[in-house]
């Protein structure tokens, strides 16, 4: 499909796409700068404030794009890292906690070799799962019913091992169980420092995320807005792909991004389920 005269001349859509074509490779921003008519220094900032992300951490997210692609594919890791257009071996696994939250071996293996535990709890909302990995909590999750939550983390982490912990339960998993519960009642929530993350995310996620966890309980944010916060304007449908790759419901509170409209929206749990948790915040939340 043939975009639309206004994008081919747009220097910024022109930018991403050279960038796309090559697959991020020779995506200096001298050379992009030059190739579009901008000079370098134009270039970044706008180009931020276009897509939430610089050239260059562009251009690496489309690699990691082509190498995580590669690695569902059943392609050996050193294949998918070169095919990917990674010169090294060595940057790719010092980026893997957070972009893959498993080494690239473990990832392409469906999380074989991961150990998994996990717990659940039933709330006013309804059956809460968390699950932790020998690095961090890798998934928060609400549903109806335990059976269905524990069939989700199946499925997100096919050849894990799973272990249910019940019984005296796992520090890391009661830390969040407790945070989740008091914030779901009106409670205090502890101070404690919340447990280490094991998620993959891209730095551009991370940023979105952050910017979440401020937002006060009872309070509500639009994409627009969280673009404003991160300084990147124009980057309102990215923040709301970053809302939906979220995967620790409660920790990272997307639910308290709303539309410009004010309705909920959707939610990586259910629009409904986004609509009561955002009504018992707002009834419970410190006056």
């Amino acid at each position: 499909m043939n975009k639309p005269a206004s994008a081919a001349h747009d220097p910024l859509e022109r930018a991403r796409s050279l960038i796309e074509s090559t697959r991020g490779e020779n995506a200096g921003l001298s050379a992009l700068a030059a190739a579009v008519g901008l000079s370098p220094t134009y270039l970044q900032r706008r180009f931020r404030e276009r897509f939430g992300l610089s050239p260059a951490e562009y251009a690496r997210q489309i690699k990691l794009g082509s190498f995580k692609s590669a690695l569902r594919e059943g392609s050996r890791v050193t294949d998918a890292i070169y095919d990917a257009g990674f010169g090294s071996g060595s940057r790719v696994y010092e980026q893997a906690s957070a972009h893959l939250g498993m080494t690239p071996g473990d990832y392409r293996r469906g999380g074989a070799g991961t150990e998994l535990r996990f717990t659940t709890v039933a709330t006013a909302l309804g059956a809460v799962l968390v699950a932790a990995t020998a690095r961090g909590i890798c998934a928060v999750s609400v549903g109806r019913a335990d059976d269905e939550l524990t069939a989700r983390l199946r499925n997100e982490f096919p050849n894990a091992h799973m272990e249910r912990i019940d019984d005296g339960r796992d520090e890391w998993l009661v830390a969040v169980i407790e945070r989740v519960v008091a914030g779901l009642s009106g409670d205090t929530p502890s101070h404690a420092q919340l447990p280490p993350l094991d998620v993959r995310a891209t730095a551009f996620q991370w940023r979105v995320w952050q910017a979440l966890t401020r937002i006060p309980a009872g309070e509500t944010r639009t994409y627009a807005q969280i673009a404003e916060a991160i300084d990147a304007p124009r980057s309102a449908r990215a923040i709301a792909n970053a809302c939906g790759a979220n995967r620790l419901a409660f920790v990272v509170p997307c639910h308290r991004v709303v539309r410009t409209d004010g309705q909920p929206g959707g939610w990586r749990w259910g629009p409904p389920l986004k609509r009561r948790l955002l009504a018992m915040e707002s009834r419970v939340a410190p006056g």
